[in-house]
């Protein structure tokens, strides 16, 4: 497994390995959910092809300061993972390799990043968008494979695809969860004990709304309820940040159940953000 530190070597080093060459972009602190992805890519680069992992914690996605500085970094632990999982090359810049100092250009969705997680974090899907086009350009992709825990980011990606005809095949993976339900997500080892053990009800909240769907409950203001009291009753009283049914394509705010819809909601546990969704079909 070759590691890269600098953007042009990246380039140089993928141009010597077969393809296809299969991108997993990460922010490290890599957990199950992304040792799946890496293990999805290898299947689909087969034994000629060329599976790449980027580690790079992103800061023009980050909205606040605090949540920036606190990301885990376990290198060596991430680097370890990747080894196992097959990886041959893993793209690991600072942030001054992958930006100028006086950099100025970046890529804007417009329509799918408005709702959800793009409303509370301004600039948000901006940065992923940038640094994942970047390193879809540096690593010279064919494929690249993303979670689909975060379905939001997973659409403005399909879309920034078909709109700037980059051609990469985006590979989705269903969402890896702890055995208690909890999605896994890196900022979850943030969690006190006591908020670990009561992050799960909010995939318990997303099945009892969609449950109370299935059970004859038609409007959104209905199923949000459901899922609203749910989290509700924690004792810990952890702040809601959005909980919302939108359209499952268009991501608009849904007012009536008469297509597929996705409930999504984003809570904070103290500091701690954690997003999860749930499919609603009629």
């Amino acid at each position: 497994m070759t590691v890269v530190t600098q953007a042009g070597e990246l380039r140089a080093v993928v141009a010597g390995h077969g393809r296809p060459r299969v991108l997993v972009p990460t922010m490290g602190a890599l957990h199950a959910g992304h040792v799946a992805l890496l293990e999805r890519a290898r299947e689909l680069a087969g034994p000629n092809g060329t599976v790449a992992a980027s580690i790079f914690v992103n800061p023009i996605q980050f909205d606040r300061a605090g949540d920036l500085a606190a990301y885990p970094r376990p290198l060596e632990a991430d680097l370890a993972a990747c080894r196992a999982a097959g990886v041959d090359v893993v793209f690991v810049p600072e942030a001054g390799s992958m930006y100028c100092a006086d950099h100025s250009v970046t890529v804007t969705e417009a329509r799918l990043s408005r709702n959800l997680c793009g409303a509370s974090r301004p600039g948000h899907f901006d940065g992923v968008c940038t640094v994942v086009l970047k390193l879809f350009l540096l690593s010279g992709c064919e494929v690249a494979v993303f979670g689909e825990k975060d379905f939001q980011q997973l659409a403005v990606i399909r879309r920034m695809v078909r709109d700037l005809d980059v051609p990469v095949a985006i590979v989705a993976h269903p969402t890896v969860r702890e055995p208690d339900g909890l999605a896994l997500s890196s900022r979850n080892v943030r969690l006190s004990a006591a908020q670990r053990a009561d992050a799960p009800r909010l995939r318990q909240a997303l099945l009892a709304a969609r449950a109370a769907f299935l059970s004859g409950a038609r409007t959104p203001a209905e199923v949000l309820a459901t899922a609203r009291g749910a989290i509700a009753a924690s004792p810990l009283r952890p702040h809601i940040d959005y909980l919302t049914l939108v359209d499952a394509e268009s991501l608009e705010t849904a007012d009536r159940i008469e297509r597929p819809a996705v409930l999504a909601l984003a809570v904070l546990y103290g500091e701690v953000r954690l997003i999860d969704h749930i499919r609603i079909d009629p």
